[in-house]
């Protein structure tokens, strides 16, 4: 019975503990916000929902009748999330406010520091899985004067619900996935609203719809019946959406122009709907999906885009290039999340004088199929290096990552399971190579990217990742199949 060690208690740590547990593991889960759910229990801010139809953006071994509609908000995620730990028996195995602080390998097992209510302890596990995703840490943007606006200044991913935002005057500084979801829901009750964008994004409607209380009563009769959606919705993403991600495919004139025609149909104003049209190929950067946000700015003649870049802020203002001053009583930050530091703020260590910190600061972070580093036995990620995804489930990848994670440990029978290190470089340099035909390096910079190198996806369809992690090659960690 191998003692796990899991960080995080999103998506990705539920899945790995609730697996862990069935297959026998002694399982703890460090947690370090106060409830489960991860980027599910931070992101509170009105309108927060996932860009994922729920059918495909939920477990396959748990499927659920209680969605309202197809794309569900935060707290309707959240209570899934609550339902999964109960269920499985993970909630009492969760150390909450709980922060893990380093993990060091010994040669046999990992020392796990943590800290929690202002006191450090060590536990030790045979196995250790980051589950600490890469939606977690806000990112601040380097703004000359940010710290001298005096009204209240917040991040979306930290939303302060106690100040009012009505009858406020509102800078918004971005315009990413988060924005689209709060700013319709803030716009109607505001004094004025100003969203200031650095580039547009394609987006595609979502065309939302409530679920019937005859359909959600036939999925708690028939639960299995979830599996038809769900498959449809994945076949569609591989099919139609993935070819988006290619820098050659004929799929994309088409898709450009019905992203246009959606424009066009709701945003009448001709020099809006200039500001609003991307200058990049559609896939190039993340792909947004959204009924409100272009209404809302058609509709509010107090929802203004500013496109002029910010030169400054005062105390009561956000100053763009061109000379104009935007006041604002309000200050939300919508600048998106650090997503290429994998370990942030664990320091990762080893007897063989090995700082996997160090390792991943200079060349970018780097793992065999997104889940084991060379030089660190029994060391595990999940939503790892090269994982993302541009047009289907983080979700259907995590699972796929826990199946991977405990047949190796299986396959082992004990042994520390590591990853041999020309196995990883041979993985790595196909999986840039590859990159080097998808659509993401082809703008200067977006999320994605790290120093130009592509960290963030996987160049290929979720079907060849449940492939590849369905059958690993034993041989590529120095373990047999008999």
């Amino acid at each position: 019975m191998a003692r796990t060690g899991i960080v995080g208690a999103g998506f990705g740590g539920l899945a790995m503990a609730i697996k862990a547990l069935d297959a026998g593991h002694d399982v703890t889960v460090y947690e370090q916000s106060d409830e489960v759910g991860g980027t599910w229990s931070a992101n509170t801010y009105p309108g927060a929902e996932c860009d994922i139809p729920s059918a495909l953006y939920s477990f396959s071994f748990e499927p659920y009748a209680e969605w309202p509609n197809k794309w569900s908000h935060q707290p309707v995620i959240l209570d899934y999330l609550r339902h999964c730990a109960d269920r499985y028996g993970v909630t009492s195995l969760i150390r909450f406010e709980t922060t893990v602080t380093a993990a060091h390998w010994d040669g046999a097992t990992w020392r796990v520091t943590s800290e929690h209510a202002g006191r450090t302890s060590s536990d030790e596990f045979d196995v250790v899985v980051s589950a600490t995703g890469q939606l977690s840490r806000p990112r601040i943007p380097d703004i000359a004067g940010l710290d001298t606006f005096e009204g209240p200044r917040f991040h979306s991913a930290r939303w302060d619900h106690d100040v009012v935002t009505a009858g406020k005057r509102i800078a918004v500084v971005g315009n990413a996935a988060s924005a689209t979801q709060f700013v319709p829901e803030i716009t109607p009750d505001a004094a004025h609203v100003t969203v200031f964008q650095r580039s547009a994004n394609w987006m595609i409607a979502k065309h939302d719809k409530d679920y019937s209380e005859r359909w959600k009563a036939l999925l708690r009769r028939f639960p299995l019946l979830g599996k038809v959606p769900r498959f449809w919705i994945w076949f569609r993403a591989d099919a139609l959406l993935f070819p988006l991600m290619k820098q050659r495919t004929r799929l994309r004139s088409l898709a450009e122009k019905r992203a246009l025609d959606e424009l066009h149909d709701v945003v009448a104003d001709e020099r809006l709907r200039k500001q609003l049209t991307p200058d990049y190929p559609m896939g190039a950067r993340r792909i947004l999906f959204s009924d409100t946000y272009y209404a809302a700015l058609a509709e509010h003649d107090h929802l203004e885009l500013e496109t002029s870049p910010i030169e400054r802020i005062t105390a009561d203002a956000v100053v763009t290039a061109d000379g104009t001053e935007h006041p604002a009583d309000v200050l939300i930050l919508s600048t998106g999340f650090e997503t290429t530091d994998y370990l942030s703020p664990i320091t990762v260590t080893t007897d063989a004088g090995r700082c996997l910190n160090d390792d991943w600061r200079d060349g970018g972070a780097a793992a065999y199929l997104g889940t084991a580093v060379s030089g660190y036995p029994n060391l595990f990620f999940l939503y790892g290096p090269n994982t993302n995804l541009g047009h289907s489930s983080i979700v259907f990848m995590m699972e796929c990552q826990v199946r991977l994670i405990l047949a190796l440990l299986d396959a082992a029978d004990g042994r520390p399971v590591e990853v041999e290190a020309h196995a990883q470089a041979a993985y790595n340099r196909e999986i840039q190579h590859r990159l080097d035909a998808s659509i993401w390096g082809t703008v200067e910079e977006s999320w994605y990217l790290t120093d130009g190198k592509i960290t963030q996806n996987w160049p290929g369809r979720t079907i060849e990742f449940w492939r590849r992690t369905r059958r690993p090659r034993l041989a590529d960690f120095g373990l047999s199949a008999g």
